[in-house]
């Protein structure tokens, strides 16, 4: 089993930035993706970046190319760098993680992923 607990979150105006982080515990040598989702209200979750834990390999979606970073630490901790952040980008963000091998690249389909954080809220505005 795996725990996630993300952090960062908050209010921002537009233009501005955010940091969120995710610090997983429990059985971290499982993991083999890690990923940020999100959730507006009346929204179905996206996935909007992924990192592979071994080759550090990166997705993002196209909401989010070029503003967003993902990154990891040799403890698994995960980031996500959010610049430039409009109101579009309010949500629910969440950290999640797979135990499964779905090759080189992480997709961004919320079904791979196992295990869940509680979320953390971000909302910005104009």
């Amino acid at each position: 089993q795996v725990r996630l607990v993300e952090s960062g979150g908050g209010s921002v105006q537009a233009g501005g930035s955010l940091r969120l982080a995710c610090a997983p515990s429990g059985d971290t040598g499982s993991i083999y993706c890690m990923g940020w989702f999100r959730q507006a209200p009346g929204k179905e979750r996206e996935g909007i970046a992924t990192i592979s834990t071994g080759g550090g390999n990166t997705i993002y979606a196209d909401s989010v190319k070029g503003r967003f970073t993902i990154s990891k630490d040799n403890a698994k901790m995960l980031y996500l760098q959010m610049n430039s952040l409009k109101p579009d980008d309010t949500a629910m963000y969440y950290c999640a993680a797979s135990g499964t091998w779905w090759g080189p690249y992480c997709r961004l389909a919320p079904n791979d992923y196992d295990y869940w954080g509680q979320g953390t809220q971000v909302t910005v505005s104009l």
